[in-house]
């Protein structure tokens, strides 16, 4: 054996996100990158704004003695400080810099999360759908997962998370919206979740915190809005990243907020500064950084998604797909064509579609459509959806 068993065994179940990924590699060599349509992977077609590639250049050439050398851990303070202002100007509630982390990416911040909150033998919490990683990133730290379903509508439903939080809980893992469904929970849904992680927090005697995955939260379709988790529950920390706002996914720039409202926020900062070194991560790039303080508040255009969306909801469900119009991201989870969605999938593959199975994500018969790709990708794909839906008739 010349890896250790643990990583032999992740390998066989790794993310079914990235195995269709290089699946869809093997497939544009063969047949040509314009004759597959390729769903697999959130990874946004789209370049960055126009003002971003602008400050990014601003950025590299300026003269400032010490921008790239060693900074703190957590993060530049005046880049923590931007982010704190941003936060605080939408909730009040007196974020500074020493209430954020710099991050690797989203999956940095969760990772140093999950290690600084959660001790070997304890409970994460999770919802079904989720992004296939939590279950690596919870077990990365000797935890493990309960999992708790979602409605039909993919929307919280508390009777499960009631059943799934116990005295081993030490948070509550949350996506909105939601990869792969992109459900959107409401501030009355979160706000009823908070007092029930009180009212649990109370009775087993410890915190049990909220940890809300956002890296799609700008990204919201008219009619759509995505509350401020800080809102509804005191425990709360954010990770989030500019992965898919700013279209910069391999830049691996993002952060954690921690509520001021946290019984001891300055001592999870800490904690998490150290995590942040000791996982390897250090500190987030410093020219990233940088631009993270000064572009983080920049809007995205959702024009594409938009156009996106409708190609695929309307074209899908004059097939006769079963789906559920995403609030927010740029993902549809339709149901597949019997409870087995595997050879869907595989019959999809036939014709040149790409998805993903919806058991990677702990949602079986269903399969996940990443959008964030040209229109005439979406366009060219409906042929096959309809031939293949068809066929299993």
């Amino acid at each position: 054996m010349t890896i250790s068993k643990k990583i032999a065994c992740m390998m066989e179940r790794s993310s079914w996100i990235r195995k269709m990924f290089e699946e869809g590699g093997r497939l544009k060599a063969e047949f040509g990158a314009e004759n597959i349509f390729d769903f697999t992977l959130g990874n946004p077609v789209s370049e960055p704004p126009e003002e971003v590639l602008s400050e990014l250049l601003r950025l590299v050439t300026e003269e400032t003695t010490g921008s790239h050398r060693y900074m703190p851990n957590s993060g530049f303070m005046n880049v923590r400080e931007a982010v704190a202002q941003r936060l605080d100007n939408k909730n009040g509630l007196g974020f500074t810099g020493n209430n954020i982390v710099m991050t690797c990416g989203a999956g940095g911040a969760l990772n140093v999360i999950i290690k600084s909150l959660v001790d070997p033998g304890e409970e994460v919490v999770i919802v079904a759908p989720y992004f296939a990683e939590y279950l690596f990133y919870v077990d990365n730290h000797q935890a493990s997962v309960r999992i708790a379903e979602s409605d039909d509508m993919f929307q919280l439903d508390m009777d499960e998370i009631d059943k799934a939080v116990g005295p081993k809980t030490s948070m509550v893992l949350l996506n909105s919206p939601n990869n792969p469904a992109g459900a959107i929970y409401p501030m009355r849904a979160l706000k009823e979740l908070g007092a029930l992680l009180d009212a649990k927090s109370e009775a087993f005697a410890r915190p049990i915190y909220l940890v809300m995955d956002e890296p799609y939260k700008k990204l919201v379709y008219d009619g759509y809005t995505v509350p401020d988790v800080f809102d509804c529950y005191s425990r709360t920390v954010v990770a989030t990243s500019h992965s898919k706002d700013l279209n910069l996914p391999g830049e691996r720039i993002g952060y954690i907020a921690v509520s001021p409202l946290n019984e001891e926020p300055a001592r999870m900062i800490d904690a998490m500064t150290l995590s942040n070194r000791i996982l390897g991560f250090v500190n987030a790039p410093a020219l990233f950084q940088r631009l993270a303080g000064s572009m983080g508040g920049a809007t995205p255009d959702m024009s594409l998604y938009t156009r996106n969306r409708a190609i695929l909801t309307e074209g899908l469900q004059n097939t006769g797909y079963e789906l559920t119009e995403p609030g927010g991201g740029f993902y549809l989870f339709p149901k597949s064509p019997g409870k087995d969605e595997f050879p869907f999938v595989s019959a999809l593959k036939e014709r040149k579609i790409l998805t993903v199975p919806g058991s990677g994500f702990g949602r079986p018969g269903h399969f996940r459509i990443s959008f964030c790709v040209d229109p005439d990708t979406c366009r060219g794909a409906l042929a096959g959806f309809d031939a293949t839906f068809r066929s299993f008739q």
